[in-house]
């Protein structure tokens, strides 16, 4: 493949200094912004509040501050006592903070034009929703949010805001993949495609969890710097516990979309758009240790999609558990842990039999990929080989997802995941965790968006009505 490579290894090795700065002295940031980042002007810059500052929320923040167009103006988190919360205030610790969104956008409005949301899944939408109707650009992690109804309403909300500029975390978007995999499907190398598997073998936190539990776990006391009210949002029903907490959320039907939230969007990302997917029409789960409260020990989904023009009909099988394997090609290769992936704030990715990634199989072709921004590659190698020089070049990205976001609430770039283009991908993941709660078939009316065949799953994809003082977000 003749392509103009990133500098990936720089990129990753500012990542780590900017990353590693955040436990240093309040001064360090500062000081590196001397010499390793290059400031627009004040008046040039975006002026950035954020909400959810500890783990990948604070990833979130560092990642846009370097880029040097921004301002950050205020900081927002429901526990601003917490380990993982204090290191972003010790690197802006004269920026205003609340643990309110509410207040914070209520006080600050005229000081703010852009928010990035780095919470729980669950907690994604009323915090989207209120900047949007207030006119301020989002950066919302993924997926966008917990239930098909609120991925809905967030996309109609852009669509009556169009001046305000959406994009979704899923930061490969804007790497190597995304131009790739743009380019070999204009030029025909990706065509015919029938199916394609994503794997995510990994352990994960739930793996061991006692999956014959009636019930949610007790009540504990909670730290006293924690907003337990604000944090659980919209929801219900729920006393505080350490593992609804600090990444434990992921676990959770209630709070979190497992494994295939978590990386669905980093693996299937660039197929869902240019194979234009949308919606599927069924979803098929086959579980090993299935309960009503966490996510299964292993998870096999078939998502089936129609034909779509003169592209075929497709079917996407996603494999994830740690002895839950798909089949693999011959010619396949080596499945070496792909260094565009990024460790998780919590340490490094733990080491999994397949490494996360993605087979693509076309009438003609097979196609090998990993998460992020991987690059495929045809498999298998002598196949590779035979069209090196038929292969198109790849352009260079000329902004990381982060820049691009900024770039764009300035005007001068257009977001690569916006809300209509990262919202039915969301979509696919709140069905498929749909699938896996109910451990049933569902039957998906893609132009009327109903599940057909099943009444439980079609009330849940609005979900249980939300709680006093939250209803408001639920209408654009």
């Amino acid at each position: 493949m003749r392509t103009t490579q990133f500098s990936r290894r720089h990129f990753l090795k500012q990542t780590m200094m900017i990353s590693a700065a955040a436990t240093l002295a309040p001064g360090m940031l500062m000081a590196m912004s001397k010499g390793d980042i290059k400031f627009a002007g004040p008046n040039e810059r975006v002026n950035l509040a954020c909400i959810g500052i500890g783990n990948r929320g604070g990833e979130i923040i560092l990642d846009l501050y370097k880029t040097g167009l921004v301002n950050i103006v205020a900081l927002c988190d429901v526990d601003m006592g917490a380990a993982h919360t204090l290191a972003i205030l010790k690197q802006f610790p004269d920026v205003p903070r609340f643990q309110d969104f509410r207040k914070m956008l209520d006080k600050m409005d005229n000081q703010i034009d852009a928010v990035t949301v780095g919470v729980p899944d669950f907690s994604h939408f009323p915090i989207t929703m209120m900047a949007m109707g207030l006119g301020k650009h989002v950066y919302v992690e993924k997926p966008m949010a917990r239930t098909f109804n609120e991925v809905e309403l967030m996309m109609k909300a852009a669509k009556k805001h169009p001046k305000v500029v959406t994009q979704m975390g899923n930061q490969g978007h804007s790497e190597a993949n995304y131009f790739q995999f743009k380019a070999w499907k204009d030029a025909g190398i990706i065509k015919d495609v029938t199916s394609i598997t994503a794997h995510m073998n990994s352990p994960r936190r739930w793996h061991g969890w006692d999956t014959n539990i009636k019930s949610f776990p007790a009540a504990e006391e909670m730290p006293t710097s924690l907003d337990w009210d604000i944090w659980q949002m919209a929801t219900k029903g729920h006393s505080y516990n350490k593992d609804f907490v600090n990444g434990q959320w992921r676990c959770w039907f209630d709070f979190g979309m497992g494994a295939l939230g978590d990386w669905g969007a980093h693996i299937l990302d660039t197929s869902h758009e240019f194979l234009d997917l949308g919606l599927p029409y069924q979803i098929n789960p086959v579980l090993d240790g299935h309960n009503d409260f966490f996510f299964p020990t292993s998870s096999t989904l078939t998502f089936k999609f129609p034909k779509r023009g003169n592209m075929p009909a497709l079917d996407v099988n996603w494999y994830d558990g740690v002895n839950n394997l798909p089949p693999i090609p011959k010619g396949y290769g080596v499945s070496g842990l792909d260094p565009n992936i990024p460790a998780p704030s919590t340490g490094v990715i733990a080491p999994a039999k397949l490494n996360p990634g993605k087979i693509i199989y076309s009438k003609d072709l097979t196609f090998k990929g990993g998460s992020h921004g991987s690059t495929l590659s045809i498999i298998p190698g002598e196949k590779a080989e035979a069209m090196a020089s038929s292969l198109p070049e790849v352009p260079v990205s000329p902004s990381n997802h982060f820049k691009n976001f900024l770039l764009a609430c300035k005007g001068e770039e257009q977001t690569r995941s916006p809300f209509a283009i990262a919202g039915p991908l969301s979509q696919v993941f709140c069905l498929g965790v749909l699938a896996q709660k109910l451990n049933t078939k569902l039957e998906f009316d893609r132009e009327r968006k109903v599940v057909t065949n099943h009444k439980i799953a079609n009330a849940l994809l609005i979900g249980p009505p939300a709680r006093k003082g939250w209803e408001q977000y639920y209408k654009v």
